[in-house]
């Protein structure tokens, strides 16, 4: 027997869930889960909702509602339709609990005083007729590299490639759709650079990953590791636990992945064991997998690999399997 930690990717509590989230990366997993335990494995399922980040906000915006009344209508359809599927997680978990910004926030720390995470100034958008900055999803443009006339600030949904906003072609603010301009704000780093090496070198191991993730990967880490920003302008999300910095929060894709650990923590409290996340973070004998779409390849197998390295004798991901996007008449199935 061995231990089996299994974590689907936290969905964003702005939206319903459909077919392809269920196609992509909730069925599997669940089949998965029982088969092991048929088969005498000890697996701990966890997943939660995301209720972080820009898609809740330009929800509220639009919605004139609070992120808060988007993030709790979206939990509990989450939960109901897992439970009409008999989809069963043994938690289920919220990046809104106190106990998931207490484990981001001492993450940010350690990884700061590691020296892995750096301060400087970076030039972002900002839209002048709705007064801010522009984060992630507030900007959209057409994807330099694929052609997607819906690309996003931080990523593009059809090829996946992670974007800096300045290289969008033809950018827009998404609420007024005014062209922004780019002003200079200050922002942590996570240094990916310095986790070139050992990424690939853990990479080498991969082989029986799937063909599009190791691809992918392989190329992502290849064309050369940068310094990715890991804080936003944004008052919507787990604060930053510095002084000085009350107008800032700890970037979604930073902290919802750590939710996989704060959720397994609140697991482990709620059965009486509080150390029993340990066991499959860093006990041995353990295999680790990470179930999601094929949007979310690179923040699972660079940049949260790279966070795991920086805390240090930590279980990293032992098999990636990211479906292909469910597709229907040619085009994605959510569009």
């Amino acid at each position: 027997m061995i231990k089996i930690l299994v974590n689907a990717a936290l969905p964003y509590a702005n939206g319903s869930l459909h077919l392809g989230h269920i196609a992509g990366a909730y069925l599997s997993p669940d089949i998965f889960v029982r088969f092991n335990r048929m088969i005498g494995n000890e697996v701990m399922f966890i997943s939660g909702s995301d209720e972080y980040g820009t898609p809740i906000t330009i929800s509220a915006e639009k919605q004139h509602i609070t992120p808060e009344e988007i993030a709790e209508k979206f939990h509990r359809e989450f939960l109901e339709t897992f439970s009409s599927m008999d989809i069963k997680f043994d938690f289920f978990t919220r990046t809104s609990f106190k106990e998931h910004w207490k484990t981001a926030q001492e993450i940010f720390l350690d990884l700061l005083g590691k020296g892995f995470l750096s301060e400087k100034p970076m030039i972002s958008p900002y839209c002048a007729k709705c007064g801010r900055f522009m984060p992630d999803r507030y900007i959209e443009g057409t994807c330099p590299y694929c052609g997607f006339k819906q690309a996003r600030g931080d990523q593009c949904d059809e090829c996946g490639r992670t974007l800096d906003p300045q290289e969008l072609i033809d950018p827009r603010c998404v609420l007024c759709h005014e062209t922004p301009e780019f002003r200079e704000t200050s922002h942590f780093f996570l240094r990916l650079d310095l986790f070139q090496d050992r990424l690939t070198e853990w990479l080498e191991g991969k082989n029986f990953w799937r063909t599009n993730v190791l691809a992918f990967t392989r190329n992502f880490i290849s064309s050369g590791l940068k310094e990715r920003p890991i804080t936003r302008d944004l008052d919507w999300g787990v604060p930053i636990p510095l002084e000085g910095y009350e107008h800032k929060r700890i970037y979604v894709w930073f902290e919802a992945l750590i939710g996989y650990i704060s959720g397994s923590k609140i697991y482990s409290e709620k059965i009486g064991k509080p150390d029993y996340w340990k066991e499959f973070y860093y006990g041995k004998d353990v295999k680790t997998y990470y179930f999601l779409g094929k949007d979310n390849i690179p923040f699972h197998t660079v940049i949260w690999p790279a966070i795991l390295m920086g805390m240090g004798k930590i279980n990293l991901p032992y098999d990636v399997p990211a479906n292909e996007y469910l597709r229907f008449k040619g085009e994605q199935f959510s569009k």
